[in-house]
């Protein structure tokens, strides 16, 4: 993991800040987004209809699940260890690129694009995460993420 101060921060624009380890998305992940968002679309839910109809031949995650994700998997690529607060301020652009799978894998690759200074109170990063899925060419998504550091 990469641990950086925050008055570092300036100094990470247009870097790489690693990529995380490889997580499972299981059926009973998918299942517990779909009652949570009431989001019960039979691609999410229904593994027998998935099976015969779905090129996955399986049933596939939420993009929203898939997004939600990019918090905790960042925290095992990232760290500012002495920021009083740190503020998930939102995202640019999303795109949804590629299905995942029950049962696939996914991992996030991070780069800070800008730093920018908050009147001498911290910094906003904008940043790219990728959620890459194994096996896979393209990423499941792309998002431009936009957070707020605090001294």
């Amino acid at each position: 993991m990469l641990s950086l101060s925050l008055k570092d921060l300036p100094n990470y624009g247009n870097k790489e800040l690693g990529t995380s380890h490889w997580m499972t998305i299981d059926q009973e992940r998918i299942n517990e987004f779909a009652k949570a968002t009431n989001d019960h679309q039979w691609i999410h839910t229904d593994e027998e209809r998935a099976k015969k109809e779905l090129p996955t031949k399986s049933t596939i995650a939420h993009g929203f699940l898939t997004l939600s994700l990019i918090t905790h998997l960042g925290e095992t690529i990232w760290e500012v260890k002495d920021a009083s607060q740190i503020i998930n301020y939102g995202l640019n652009k999303v795109r949804f690129m590629a299905m995942v799978p029950s049962r696939g894998k996914v991992r996030l690759k991070m780069k800070i694009k800008k730093v920018e200074s908050l009147r001498s109170k911290g910094y906003k990063v904008i940043g790219e995460s990728a959620m890459e899925v194994e096996d896979q060419e393209k990423p499941a998504l792309i998002a431009e993420f936009i957070a707020l550091f605090y001294f």
